[in-house]
């Protein structure tokens, strides 16, 4: 990849350009990265991809219009072209009375290592990235009879570099990295199949788990779910897994993103300072610890990534924001700016997480009768206007405190409003494998739809 010092000089020096062409603001972004990917079936390479990549975005302000544009050619004349076409957009858009750069006072950055970038990673070589998903697909094949095909086994990495400047003075960038194992297989038993999968990812090849651990796990998984049946309606507890349950962080970060909350999108619309959880309910977005997927010294806009409380104790503390959502609603930005490689910036989450609770998963099990395990979620049916929520699903059912049999083809419904305030066990089962994440979660009661 480039030198960073050379990416950096391009995008301050189209800053520059598009300042003297008379733009009152002006934001550049560049992204390069080299990506890799094995996919393994059945022992075999049945995918092989590497591929390089490098582009440059420019935003500019003229006045409260906005002209964006990019380009893959970053020599001088692709940058000339780029500015170009972004200036003739912004001649024709409309006027925004909320668009602009960040206030001054907001920008900056993280300093110290963030442990973002690790070299073990690059210096990998191909056939050992496809040793080690074979390996993978070939622990969880190994593991049962019943499990005899699979959909298949991948590893996948990724080396980037991110710049950006604006005309505030403000210019950054930083190099990351990324890698992840996962297999998918199929297990059988007479005429009924199943599958399932496990993955891990980090930041640096040392932080994986054994390709023979994600096989073994995501083979325990599928074998688990032979058998299963459909049960009757009814209402009883359910625990999410950490797996299912990061989709209610999900929901909940779409319901408290900025962009949701000005446009009246969102149950949660008006709701801050009142409780909407339950007690011991703390969700976080941190875009600062160090290694994590959702970290990075500053956002899409030049701000410091930083911690935000979104609920504590089950009471709703922040909305996530970028500076044009602040603007709305009247508040600050929250150094949660996203884009792509050009446009403007939309809003996303740092490491996104509720707190881990004290209880193992276990333990909860053992505490319900009557209950529903939820291993797997199927379909959209979420409304965040209104907090419905029907969703296909399934698990295990649980039986006088233990895991009973295989559940699938069932619904499971409530309200995010209810499901919230329905908290009431959090597991100690935190673990960091993307940006948003959850422990295991035991709602008080939602109804299950089966026969």
């Amino acid at each position: 990849m480039s030198t960073p010092s050379r990416l950096l000089d391009i995008a301050t020096g189209a800053v520059e350009r598009a300042v003297a062409r008379g733009a009152t603001g002006v934001e550049c972004t560049l992204s390069e990265g080299e990506e890799f990917s094995a996919g393994i079936r059945m022992g075999e390479v049945e995918t092989l991809k590497e591929a390089g990549s490098r582009s440059a975005g420019i935003r500019v302000l003229l006045g409260k219009r906005v002209g964006s544009s990019y380009t893959s050619d970053l020599t001088p004349d692709g940058i000339a072209q780029m500015l170009d076409a972004a200036f003739q957009i912004g001649e024709i858009t409309t006027e925004d009375p909320f668009t602009g750069l960040p206030d001054p006072g907001d920008l900056g950055r993280l300093d110290g290592d963030l442990q973002l970038y690790s070299d073990d990673i690059e210096s990998l070589s191909t056939a050992h990235k496809i040793e080690l998903a074979r390996r993978a697909e070939a622990a969880s094949l190994a593991y049962d009879p019943r499990i005899s095909n699979s959909k298949g086994a991948s590893f996948d990495t990724f080396a980037g570099h991110h710049v950006f400047a604006n005309s505030l003075g403000f210019s950054g960038e930083y190099r990351s990295t990324y890698c992840s194992i996962s297999v998918m297989p199929i297990a059988k038993d007479g005429a009924v199949m199943e599958r399932d999968y496990w993955h891990s990812s980090s930041r640096r090849f040392s932080g994986l788990d054994e390709p023979e651990e994600v096989g073994r796990i995501a083979a325990e998984r599928a074998i688990r779910r032979l058998g299963a049946i459909k049960v009757e309606t009814q209402k009883v507890p359910v625990i999410f897994e950490p797996r299912t349950a990061r989709s209610l962080l999900d929901h909940v970060f779409d319901a408290i993103n900025g962009r949701s909350i000005y446009r009246s999108a969102s149950f949660l619309a008006g709701k801050l300072g009142e409780k909407i959880a339950s007690d011991g309910v703390n969700i976080i977005d941190d875009g600062t610890l160090p290694g994590l997927m959702g970290t990075s010294p500053f956002d899409d806009e030049g701000v410091p990534s930083r911690r935000t409380v979104v609920i504590e104790n089950g009471v709703l503390r922040n909305y996530l924001l970028n500076s044009y959502a602040a603007r709305k609603l009247g508040m600050r930005t929250t150094g949660n700016a996203s884009r792509g490689i050009t446009g403007n910036a939309g809003i996303s989450n740092g490491n996104f997480y509720l707190e881990r609770g004290n209880q193992s998963q276990q333990e909860m099990i053992r505490g319900v009768q009557n209950g529903f395990l939820v291993t797997e979620l199927i379909g959209q049916g979420v409304n965040i206007v209104t907090g419905d929520y029907s969703r296909g699903a399934a698990g295990i059912w649980i039986r006088d405190g233990e895991l009973a049999f295989p559940v699938s083809e069932v619904t499971i419904a409530s309200t995010l409003q209810e499901m919230l305030a329905g908290i009431v066990g959090i597991g100690n089962d935190l673990r960091f494998r993307g940006s948003m994440e959850s422990p295991t979660l035991m709602i008080r009661e939602m109804t299950v739809g089966g026969r």
